[in-house]
Parts: C-alpha cells; structure tokens; sequence
C-alpha cells in the first residue's frame, strides 16, 4: 500500500500524468540536448534508488546476522537504514535533476488531485514542456518508490542487476521512440535546400528558375506517342496490370540487348537487370543489399547530398575523397573557373579493405565533370590492389548521353570503334532490337566522350552500373530506373524490390520499351535522338555561359575542359561577392549547412528573393571539413550549380535578371562618388 501509493503514484502520476505528449519531438536541437539531460538524470535517480535498497539490503542482512534471535529488531534496522538512504537518493534525484535542466522552464511536478497551473505558451513549447514533465516525472516516480522495490528486490535476492564485484549495473536511458532508419538519419525537422528554394520558387511562379535539375518542356513527340500507345493498348497483353517485379519482360530484354554492346558482354535480361523507381531506389536497393553496418562508402566530394543520407540509411560510414579544384589562373586575387581533378594519393588516403562500395558519378552533379578514362583506371587499379574482394563500384550514369563536351582523347578511339563496327556488332551479337522489328535494325548509339566503368579491366564482375530515362528523355516523372550488374548482386536487389514495391510502373516500362528503339532512328536532322540531346544541351550551354561571365562569374572553358549533364558549377567572382548585402551573410538560416548562411548561401537567397533568379548553393554538396581554397574559406563557400536543362525563353529571362547584379554594383558605385 505505502510503495504503490508513494511510490507508483507519485511516479507514474507526476511522470505519465504530465508526459501526455511524450512523442512530441523537440523544436530545436537546444531543447533536444536539454531532453537528452533530463534522460540521464532519470537514469541517474533509478540508479541511485536501486543503490539505496541494495545498501539496505546489506545492512539488515548484516544486523539480522548478528542477532539471529530477534528477527524483528533486525528488521527495524533494515527499515531505517532504508528510509535513510532512500531520503538521501530522492533529494539527489529530483534536486540535483533540476539543478542541471536550469535552461528549461519546468512547471514544478504536483499531485495529481492538484495539477500545475497553465501559462500561455506556444504549441511546440508546450510539447517540449510536456515531454521533459514526463522523463522528470519518470526520474522523481522512480527515485521515490524506492519501497516498493525494496520489496520486490528483497524476494529476488537483489543480486541479478550485479556484476562480479558486486555493483551496480547501469542501465541506459530510455531510447528516443524513433525507428532504427530515423535515428542513422538524424532528427530534421526543418527545411532542407531543397524545400526552401521550391518554396522561393513557388511564391515567385515569373522567377527564372535554373535550380533544381529537371527540363521544363516535354519529352520528345515519339516518347509521348510511346506512352500514349502504351496506355491506350487493349489486348490481352494490356500494360494496366502487374508486371514482373524484377522488370517488364519487354523493358529488360530491350535494356539488355542495348548494354550487351555497351559493355561488350550479353546481358542476361531476367538475371543481371532490376527495373526500379528511378536510379535513386536502385542506388538505395543496391546499398541496402551490399552494406553492413559500419562498412565504408567511397564518394567524391563535391557530391549529389542523396548519396550521403542513402549510405546513412544502410548503416554504412562515409568516406570523402575530396576533388582538387585547379583553377586556370592561380595569379593571387584572380577569380577564374578551372577543372576538378582526382588524385591518386586522396583516393589511397580512404580506400581500405573496409571499403565496402564506391559511389562513381560521371559526368558528374553538381560539377559537370567527366571522369578520364585514367581517373577511372585509378579507381579500378586501387579497387583491385587495395579492397577486398567483395568491393563493388556503383556507376550512376544518368547523364550518359549528356557529354556536351566529350573529352578529345575519347572521341579518336570510339571513331575507331564505331568504323569496326559499321557492319557487325563487335562481340558477334545480332544487330537488331529485341521486339524483331526489322525496321529497327539500328545499332544502339555509342555515347559519345563517356566511358562505362564496368568495360575496364577487371571491373565487369565488380561493377553496377545504374541509369534512368528521366534525363535522357526530359520524362523525369516517368521514374522508371534501372541496375546492371552480374547475377549475384542483382540477384540480392531482385530479393529486395517486392517488400519496396511490387513493380514499377507497367504503363510507363511498357512506353519506355516502345520509345528506346525509336531513340535509335534519325531524328530532326541528326543521325539519332542521342545526336539531337547533345546539340541542344550544348546551345542552351552557350547561351548561358556568356550571361554568367558578364554577370561577373566564372564558368568553365568547355574548349580546354570536358563537361556533361546540364550544371554549370559557377564560381562566385570578387565583384559579385562584394555585392551580397551585409547583413545576410552569416545570418542564421535554418535551410542552411550549420543554420548559417554563407556566401554561396546568401548569394542565392538574394539572388532569388530580389533578383529574380533561382540557383542552388555549392554547400549541400560538400561535406562539414571540406578542402579550402586558396583564401583559407571553404570551397563550398565559393561555388553555385546552375541548370540549363531550362527552355531558351527561361535562359534568356536569367540572362537579363543577372545584369541587376551588375547594376546594383554600378549604382553602389556612383552613391559613392556622390
């Protein structure tokens, strides 16, 4: 009666009474280190309780043991020493508990017949007061019903929470009631990059908007007619059911005879293909199924932020291999573009037998760059020579068949390949589509200045190559990506993919199917679709660059460096830097890396906000400790990625909202005069 009425209701009436929301997540990390607090406080007063009984226990066993015929004057011992010790270990536990939470408001705990008065706060206050009510609450019930568990230690002995020594052992603090992927994540409950420049961009619908990397017109005419037929099919094979969870038959079979010549091996199409939600959920299936926890992930750095939270998820540790910027001019005070280049002694410095996975991106987000077939031989040579043997490298090329500026050395050696190749297939394969269309009988187009990883040496085993048709064929709703790879890692993903989904879309595989052999015939005026994707990225590329150079940035020269995909990553000139109002740069942010708004971070926001044109920051791109410039700041400081995967109208639109940059300069300059 006295433990569950002193005890248990104290606890759990103080603690659970007030602990109503005790899921309410905390609103800034402030409050979630104070939580955390008031955590170990309550494990510290349980513990300190259980201390208490376990000393009574001694004591009254002691005492009873000298005096074996007066059981009960032993038993009054035990009581007393009881009491003492268990007033001691309350006063420490609910006094010295609110002692260290002095930062928190904290209603004093009450008896339930009497609950704490209100006081006008805000919801989220009012959820952060409640929870740390409650974890307090937890502490004081368990410290004081520390009679009740007299009682039930003294029937157990007491002596199962022991170690060998005979002390306590710790027990550790109630977990946050979060799942295992949430926790590898982080809480974040506030904006991302992404979500606060889509809402710039959704408050201003006439901003010229060249920041997140996805094409604003529509797909060509026969990827539409593709989808169209597709969808409006009503035979007995009518794509508006299932399909194969691994992949749509006629999707796999036309992927597989289509990579067969790119790789220069058959492609098995129901063993060594997995059709999945775009390539980032093969990405995500193709880690999930390769990693352990604690293994480590190779990415290089700049890179795409999903990879990061995607090797998170999978319990793997990410390991940077920052990319050397090497500027044109490195004159002191001279601003200018330049080329990001890999190292060998970088890559050694993170590569081990405990690497697990290499994330290769080429052409690579958000640079641009193209990686050399003698960067990628590095890659393959440390992968042989200093992995083990289960090493795998995940080749995202996405933007294949965007090499705008292919690299020269590339083309000699496909013009070669593609004159051997101008009346049979190399690796004897018949040069035909996989649906017997005899109308169809184009080979596949080389893609031009690009190299698959998986034709190096000794790679073929030890590669996936992922891709989509979202950027290929400005579809980037379609969703529909896909996997290569040898059997027995694409085994582990077919395993995988029905408890992520049962299929990807049947209608959208079924177009894609359709559309992937007409991408192959002549197209207005060039020799295939591929050909007319590369000419018309490279105009809007041209048509972009100038504004930024007169603007006052610095874009790559595309006639020394190679480049791909549809970012120009711009470095931030002297004039435009000087040209950020002071009091947005190191202002809190929450979107921000850190909640700090940096230069590349303000210069969007105020670019977006005043001068009508959205682009992204470099810093989401760049880990916490990345490499410094030649100015001692970070390089993720100096950068912004630009997209031109935008209409000429949009392009043109940026064009002229940028020369505001350069008015606001010229009219800070006469103020000055004046």
């Amino acid at each position: 009666g006295d433990g569950d009425g002193d005890g248990d209701g104290d606890g759990d009436g103080d603690g659970n009474g007030e602990g109503e929301s005790v899921f309410a997540t905390p609103d800034t990390n402030e409050q979630r280190k104070q939580i955390a607090m008031i955590h170990n406080n309550s494990h510290n007063s349980q513990r300190q309780g259980s201390q208490a009984v376990r000393v009574a226990n001694k004591a009254a066993a002691s005492a009873s043991a000298g005096n074996n015929n007066n059981k009960k004057d032993g038993s009054e011992d035990r009581l007393n020493i009881l009491k003492n010790n268990t007033e001691e270990s309350t006063s420490t536990s609910t006094g010295g508990g609110s002692n260290k939470i002095n930062t928190v408001t904290v209603t004093p705990q009450s008896h339930p017949q009497h609950p704490p008065q209100s006081h006008p706060q805000s919801q989220s206050q009012n959820q952060t007061q409640s929870r740390v009510h409650s974890i307090q609450g937890q502490g004081q019930g368990q410290g004081q019903s520390t009679k009740t568990r007299a009682k039930v230690e003294e029937e157990k002995d007491g002596d199962e929470n022991e170690n060998e020594n005979g002390e306590q052992n710790e027990k550790p603090p109630s977990p946050e009631p979060l799942g295992q992927a949430i926790q590898r994540l982080g809480i974040a409950t506030g904006p991302t990059v992404w979500s606060e420049f889509g809402r710039i961009a959704q408050e201003n619908p006439d901003i010229a908007n060249l920041g997140q990397g996805f094409p604003d017109w529509l797909p060509p005419q026969f990827a539409i007619d593709a989808l169209v037929e597709g969808a409006t099919d009503v035979s007995h094979n009518s794509p508006h059911q299932y399909t194969r969870t691994a992949g749509h038959p006629k999707l796999v079979k036309e992927l597989a005879g289509r990579y067969s010549r790119h790789l220069g091996r058959e492609i098995d199409p129901f063993g060594e293909v997995a059709i999945t939600i775009g390539a980032s959920q093969a990405l995500y299936l193709a880690l999930q199924t390769l990693v352990k926890p604690g293994d480590e992930v190779i990415v290089f750095e700049p890179f795409f932020d999903l990879y990061l939270n995607q090797i998170k998820l999978a319990g793997g540790i990410p390991k940077f291999v920052p990319l050397t910027f090497k500027p044109y001019d490195d004159t002191p005070g001279v601003i200018t573009s330049g080329e990001w280049i890999l190292e060998p002694e970088k890559l050694h410095e993170q590569i081990s037998d405990k690497t697990r996975a290499i994330i290769l991106n080429s052409p690579h987000n958000p640079t641009g760059k193209i990686f050399t077939r003698t960067e990628m031989t590095m890659i393959a040579d440390a992968v042989r020579d200093r992995c083990g043997e289960n090493t795998v490298v995940l080749s995202d090329e996405v933007y294949k068949y965007i090499v705008h500026a292919p690299p020269k050395d590339e083309i000699e050696e496909e013009e070669a390949q593609q004159f051997q190749n101008a009346s049979s297939t190399s690796d004897g394969l018949p040069n035909s589509h996989a649906d017997g269309n005899d109308e169809l009988k184009y080979k596949p187009a080389i893609c031009q200045g690009h190299v698959h990883f998986a034709t190096l040496p000794g790679m073929e085993d030890r590669t996936i190559t992922i891709s989509s048709a979202g950027k290929t064929f400005s579809a980037t709703g379609w969703q529909v990506g896909w996997a290569i790879g040898p059997e027995k890692y694409i085994a582990s993903m077919h395993q995988l993919l029905p408890y992520v989904q049962f299929c990807a879309s049947t209608v959208i595989q079924e177009a894609l199917a359709r559309a992937l052999p007409k991408a192959d015939l002549p197209y207005e005026g060039y020799a295939n679709y591929y050909e007319h994707l590369k000419a018309m990225y490279t105009r809007k590329r041209d048509l972009l660059g100038p504004a930024l150079k007169d603007a006052g940035f610095a874009v790559p020269d595309y006639n020394v460096t190679p480049g791909g995909g549809f970012f120009i990553f711009a470095r931030i000139g002297k004039e435009i830097a000087e040209s950020i109002p002071k009091e947005k740069l190191m202002a809190y942010n929450a979107a921000a890396p850190g909640n700090v708004a940096r230069q590349d971070f303000a210069l969007c926001q105020w670019m977006a906000e005043e001068k009508g044109v959205l682009c992204i920051p470099a810093s989401p791109f760049f880990s916490e400790d990345c490499e410094k410039g030649d100015d001692g700041e970070p390089l993720s400081d100096q950068f912004v990625r630009i997209a031109f995967c935008k209409t000429n109208d949009t392009i043109k639109l940026a064009a002229a909202n940028l020369m505001k940059l350069q008015q606001v300069e010229e009219a800070e300059v006469v103020s000055e005069s004046r």
